[in-house]
This record gives structure tokens, sequence and C-alpha cells, in this order.
């Protein structure tokens, strides 16, 4: 089934006469980007389009779990909002990729595909939330095409014209946006196409105020509409790299190209669990010995970081920080939750340690100085998400110098 119709490339700056009357309201403005020619992450060197930077307004604001199926209504009807557009997310799976040439990209083995984490919204809703030279590409989400994210198209080898397939649906690229404008996804399509795909959990909302109310009345009125003790995440305009639901950690995108990507599916008779290509394993995943843990299985490119931090809490009299280790590449979804994402550990980048002291959604309870050490060495710690998780340290930078 193909998703979209013909589409003769324009450069993703480009508008084709879409207007809705908002003004720029990303934390990051953008001033319009070329596409990248597939087989290449080069850029045109051509001028950007003139635009007219406005102050940023747009807030981010996020669940554990995901966002009730009431919240854009009761969102809008808010005095402190001006407009809000929900964004569902979720993983799917790719089992071809074909270039606007035709050849054939990515053809993963089977019984496997290429796990893709793709963002879905109401086109007209979304509009007012991209720089104005970006608009036009909301027409091409209306006809059933898709964007990718420049992270995307340079891990794809991908431009537009390129077709995406999942099964018996395809999906035809019309352009690239920066990441930024897509919420660091590797794909992003209408909701209609989304139902065809299985998308269909609300993660995030982007939200633009009415007149420059603080982030406290944000939250505080936000709040307001969510059943008590559900963790909410608010976010004001620079505050986060990217707005997207889970914005402490790397989007997918981002760890693929840093630590390769797997093709996978669903594990047979093991719910939660994956089957990730062997192939991908002998390349990417290693054990070794490593001080105060003992044998390590992760990602080759993460064992000098976890060195570095098991040295330096030797060297600095805290090795008995460390009680326990409990694991690092473990192919599963998040919590065990196909609904939920693919967790990290998937990828081998994430560690588990003194987990009986520091259960899942508890107050943590690890040493300040060893997640210092842990921080310095780029990693992030799980016990500072919105629902702790203080067992938990993932690859988040490059180490301190």
């Amino acid at each position: 089934m193909r998703i979209g119709r013909r589409f003769i490339p324009v450069a993703a700056g480009g508008t084709v006469g879409f207007v809705v009357g908002a003004v720029l309201t990303l934390a990051v403005q953008s001033a319009g980007r070329p596409v990248a020619g597939e087989g290449t992450d080069a850029t045109s060197s051509a001028p950007a389009p003139a635009t007219i930077a406005e102050p940023p307004g747009t807030y981010l604001a996020w669940t554990a779990g995901g966002l009730p199926a009431t919240f854009r209504s009761r969102a809008e009807a808010l005095p402190s909002v001006k407009r809000v557009v929900v964004v569902a997310s979720d993983n799917t799976w790719m089992t071809r990729s074909v270039s606007a040439d035709g050849r054939v990209i990515d053809d993963p083995p089977g019984p496997y595909a290429i796990p893709l984490e793709v963002a879905a919204a109401d086109p007209a809703q979304y509009a007012p939330f991209l720089p104005p030279a970006e608009r036009g590409v909301v027409v091409d989400l209306e006809d059933g095409l898709g964007i990718l994210g420049e992270s995307s198209a340079r891990l794809r080898r991908l431009g537009p014209g390129a077709v995406l397939h999942f099964g018996e649906v395809e999906v035809e690229i019309a352009a690239i946006l920066p990441d930024e404008l897509v919420g660091a996804h590797e794909l992003l399509v209408s909701r209609e196409v989304a139902t065809r795909l299985g998308v269909d959990q609300d993660r995030y909302a982007l939200i633009q105020p009415q007149g420059e109310p603080k982030k406290q009345r944000i939250r505080k009125d936000v709040r307001s509409m969510l059943p008590a003790g559900i963790p909410l995440q608010v976010r004001e305009p620079g505050e986060t790299p990217y707005f997207r639901h889970g914005d402490a950690v790397l989007p997918p995108v981002q760890i693929k190209l840093l630590f390769g990507e797997f093709a996978a599916r669903p594990a047979p008779g093991r719910y939660g669990w994956l089957d990730i290509d062997p192939a991908w394993e002998r390349e990417h995943i290693d054990t070794q010995t490593v001080p105060l843990l003992g044998r390590v299985t992760c990602n080759v490119a993460l064992f000098p970081q976890i060195r570095g931090v098991m040295r330096q809490l030797i060297d600095e009299g805290l090795a008995d920080t460390i009680d326990s280790y409990s694991g690092c590449y473990a192919r599963r979804y998040l919590n065990r939750d196909p609904a939920a994402g693919i967790s990290h550990h998937s990828w081998g980048i994430a560690l588990d340690v003194n987990v009986p002291q520091n259960p899942f959604g508890a107050t943590p309870n690890q040493d300040e100085r060893m997640v210092h050490v842990f921080e310095e060495w780029g990693f992030i710690w799980g016990g500072r998400f919105i629902r702790p998780d203080g067992m938990h340290f993932e690859y988040r930078r490059p180490p301190d110098e």
C-alpha cells in the first residue's frame, strides 16, 4: 500500500503558500535548510530564504507513559495557552528502503527489520510550530508523504523521492527538516498515515502560550489537567536540545549514528524482549573484564568510558561505592513493554549498578561522589529522570577533557 504521491524534489526551505496565522515559536530558530542529496550528508551552499527572527515561545510538556487522549482539547481551554499540538511517537519496523532512483538502500535479512522511531501529528496543527520558511512541508504531510529529520537522512543516505517500506505500507519522502523541527525523530508523518503504521501513542505536546507566562504557570496549568501522581516534565525555550519526550537522553537516531544501527524483531515467546541480528552483535557487542564490575558485556565503543569511571573511582578512594553490577547489554523494550519504545540497553550503552538499593521508581540511594564521577565521564544518571531510575547510568556525551 503506497502512502503519498510522486514528488518533484524541492528545497526544504521553499514555501508553497500554506499559511497558518502564527509566528515562529520553536526554541531553535531555523532559517530553512536545503535537502541533502542521496549518498551524501552535504547540503547546498545556496543562500537560505530570508526569515524574520521572532522571540521563541514554544514550551514542551510530556509525561511518563504518554499523554491522556483529552490532553489537547483540555489544554486549549487553559487561559495560559494560545495553541497546542500533540505529537504521537512509536517504534515501527522498516523492512526496506529504496532511493529516488530505484536503488535498494536498506534490506535487512529476514526475519529481521529495522526499528524506526516515527512521529505523527495533525499537519494543520503542527504548522504554526514550524518556522515560516518550513511550513510548505505541511502540504506534503497532508498528501500522505513523510518528512525525514536531517540525522535520519544522513543515516539512511536518502533524500526526497525515496520510499520507506513497512511491510505492505510504503511512505514516500517529500523533504528533510532539521532535527529540532521534528523532535529528533527519524520520520514524521500525518496522523492518517500513522494509523496505518501503528503509531498511536501520544507522547508529548508543544504549547504556544498566551502572552509571556512563566514556566511555573504553564506547569501549574498542565498539572491541573492530569491525574495526581503522574510525573510531568515541562521545558521552556532553550532548556533542552530537542523538544520531545524523554528529552534527557539521546534520541534513537543519535544513538544509531554513534553506536550502530541493528535489525531485530520482537522475540518469539518472550514478551518485551528482542532478537537482534547476530551480525550486528558480533561487530558491536563484546564481553571484557572491567575493574570493580568484573565481566561486562556492552557496546565495544563504550568500554573506554566505563574503564575511565572505574579507574577514577579507585584513584579517589571510592571503590566501595560500587556494591554490585547487574548488566549493560540487554535486548529488550523499556520496562519490557513493547508500547514504551526500545531500551537503550539494547545498544549496550547503559549500566545498572547497586540495583538492590535503587529499585526503579524509588528514591535513589547512590553516593553522590560516585554519581559525579559517572557524569564527568559523559554518563547521565537515571536518578535525575522524572521517574527515578537510580540504578541506571547511560551514555550521553563524550567525557570531560
